[in-house]
């Protein structure tokens, strides 16, 4: 599957999920999934992962434009890299995406997965995580093999 069609999907299920949250919940709310382990709840994080680094609005979008900026320059470098390494990519900057809409439109970024004993997270979040799994896998990987040779 091509890299920008990956990256938007991510986009995509982020928007949709968030707005369905934005319009059936108010914030603050829980809806209990499996109880005492998952809840659907609707928090805005003025923060990064987890809420570190609170309202530094300007530095993360700042962040994330410059992140955007590299990937488009080394995007060609970055198709030759392997399945992993480029699925990887497309992950992680289509969750990047996602969460720079939300800062850009308001500052907070909708996060609405709640698994109680975890700060709570959203799809873009989910899309970043893999998504640098599978670029340190990749990395790790080709390592391995260089060693071995």
């Amino acid at each position: 599957m091509n890299f920008f069609v990956i990256s938007f999907l991510v986009i995509l299920a982020d928007r949709l999920t968030k707005m369905l949250v934005m319009n059936r919940m108010q914030e603050g709310m829980s809806i209990p999934v499996v109880q005492g382990f998952f809840n659907f709840t609707y928090v805005l994080n003025p923060g990064a992962a987890f809420g570190m680094l609170p309202n530094n609005r300007v530095f993360f979008i700042a962040l994330t434009v410059a992140v955007l900026v590299i990937a488009f320059v080394a995007r060609k470098q970055i198709a030759k890299e392997g399945p992993w390494f480029t699925y990887g990519m497309s992950l992680f900057l289509g969750g990047a995406i996602g969460n720079l809409l939300d800062r850009i439109k308001t500052g907070l970024v909708v996060d609405f997965f709640d698994f109680i004993v975890w700060p709570v997270f959203n799809v873009a979040d989910i899309a970043i995580c893999v998504g640098v799994g599978m670029i340190i896998w990749s990395v790790l990987k080709d390592e391995t093999k260089q060693k071995i040779s």
